[in-house]
């Protein structure tokens, strides 16, 4: 009997993803035009992402790193007081950022607060994303999807991907990635917070810089629930009736932050960046910020993460 259980609940969970998937799909075109024109609006005040890297223009002097070579160092600048410096050029080659939303049946939550879910705001933005690095000549990948790509719509590309493959709820397996790439995770990471900081550990010691943008949705946050309620898990299907909502108000909004803190703080640990997002929001917000964490400057990263080593 616990066998036949078991075979019905997985049939149930195939059909829920097969849903899932087939939900996606209806959506994705529209999400494609609303990702352009957010790409659009922030283009327009946007004149090209500068970084550090190897090329003929001079872009910034920074503090020597134990380790780098010796004939990197600026003896002249140096020489100006008792700090080692470097003199970075200007990043001229095509870089390879990978891009991961999660499709967890949490991220479909949307509440009164919101016009969208989650999943949608997510797919928007990693959209939205591509769109903005594939105009700058960047490799675009798709975690446990596709290879890394060089093309200007490499938006609908990816989308078109995601429409001939199932809903990933797990960030992938990352052997594939190189050394000095960066991978941009999208998720309301709403997993136990150790597991979650367990795999970008794993990540970041691969040498990848990682950008986690964290989706919630305005009630998740505010929790604005008073009276008798009843709380269903989309996880687990657990669900929890409390007598009067308003009494563990407080209480759950300290552990909702005190997680998003946790996270944050072996986000900053690992030279990672950590942008929260709320659904109510304007998507380009959140998509200025992301360009500006790309943009900062990588030896910060390369410092915290030997540091945490």
């Amino acid at each position: 009997m616990a066998g036949q259980i078991g075979t019905i609940a997985s049939r149930e969970s195939g059909r829920e993803t097969l849903a899932r998937a087939r939900a996606r799909a209806v959506l994705i075109p529209d999400l494609l035009v609303e990702a352009s024109r957010i790409a659009n609006n922030v283009l327009s005040g946007w004149h090209g992402r500068r970084k550090r890297g190897i090329g003929e223009n001079f872009w910034q002097f920074r503090h020597y790193i134990g380790g780098e070579p010796a004939s990197t160092i600026d003896w002249r600048r140096s020489a100006r007081d008792d700090q080692l410096y470097i003199r970075d050029r200007e990043w001229q080659a095509a870089h390879t950022v990978w891009l991961w939303v999660d499709e967890s049946p949490s991220m479909l939550y949307k509440s009164d607060a919101s016009l969208v879910s989650k999943q949608s705001r997510a797919l928007v933005l990693a959209f939205a994303m591509s769109e903005l690095l594939a105009r700058s000549g960047e490799r675009i990948g798709w975690l446990g999807l596709t290879k890394p790509i060089v093309s200007r719509n490499a938006a609908e590309k990816l989308a078109s991907f995601l429409l001939n493959s199932q809903p990933q709820t797990e960030i992938p397996d990352i052997t594939d990635l190189r050394r000095f790439a960066d991978v941009i995770l999208f998720s309301d990471f709403l997993d136990p917070v150790d597991k979650t900081i367990e795999k970008i550990t794993q990540i970041a010691r691969f040498g990848i810089r990682g950008h986690l943008v964290q989706i919630v949705d305005p009630a998740e946050q505010r929790f604005p629930y008073g009276g008798r309620v009843e709380f269903d898990d989309p996880e687990t299907g657990l669900r929890i009736t409390t007598g009067n909502a308003q009494n563990i108000s407080t209480e759950y909004k300290n552990l909702f932050n005190a997680r998003i803190q946790k996270l944050r703080s072996q986000a900053i640990k690992l030279g990672w960046s950590h942008t929260i997002h709320q659904t109510d929001n304007l998507a380009s917000q959140a998509l200025v910020a992301l360009h500006t964490n790309l943009a900062s400057n990588a030896a910060h990263s390369v410092a915290n993460l030997n540091g945490a080593r």
